[in-house]
């Protein structure tokens, strides 16, 4: 018997780097920080969405959010955004439908002058049920604005018989928690929207 144990121990210390290394192998990767973790970006916010229902940040609490600020009469860069943010969404959720229940795609208007409810309503029809279309008083949309690191303001071409809404176009992707995580590419594909959100839903 002693020669028999003495014979599988160099068999055992042999055996141990192998089973250190096979151990190492189930260690989960490191998980990758998020963009924009840490910054100052979104807050509270008392706005009214396109069914004239009063809405506050804490109605999203436990979702994702992705955010776009915009407004309805845009004529080119909104429609063009949202149209690849929410292609990007609903690719997104045709390849991971549990994961999309999590995600509430906003559009927060810049021009509350002229973005009703009503017309809000309409505007984000267009672009899938899932969109939830958000205004309020001048007041309320300029401190949201601000809270979101967003800057805009109105521009009235000459000869134009109306004006036009210069903002930051850029879309955020925000944690349950309302934390911000990282910018999706509104001005990218849809393929690049659907792997970001990929990329941080859990």
């Amino acid at each position: 018997m002693a020669a028999s144990a003495m014979n599988k121990a160099p068999f055992l210390a042999a055996l141990l780097p192998l089973a250190l290394l096979v151990a190492g192998c189930d260690r989960a990767a490191p998980v990758e920080e998020a963009p924009l973790a840490g910054a100052k970006l979104g807050g509270p916010f008392a706005l009214t969405d396109q069914d004239g229902r009063a809405v506050t940040d804490r109605s999203f609490a436990g979702r994702y959010r992705l955010v776009y600020f915009g407004y309805t009469y845009c004529p080119d860069v909104c429609p063009t955004s949202l149209q690849v943010l929410m292609g990007g969404y609903h690719q997104f959720a045709k390849a991971s439908p549990d994961a999309a229940k999590k995600v509430v795609p906003i559009l927060v208007t810049v021009d509350p002058e002229r973005d009703t409810p009503a017309v809000m309503k309409q505007y984000v029809a267009a672009f899938g049920p899932e969109l939830v279309g958000l205004t309020g008083t001048p007041a309320a949309i300029a401190d949201a604005a601000r809270r979101y690191g967003v800057s805009y303001g109105k521009r009235q071409d000459e000869g134009a018989s109306g004006y036009l809404m210069d903002h930051v176009s850029a879309a955020i992707l925000f944690g349950p928690a309302g934390e911000p995580i990282a910018l999706v590419p509104q001005d990218g594909t849809r393929d690049q929207v659907a792997a970001e959100l990929a990329k941080w839903v859990r």
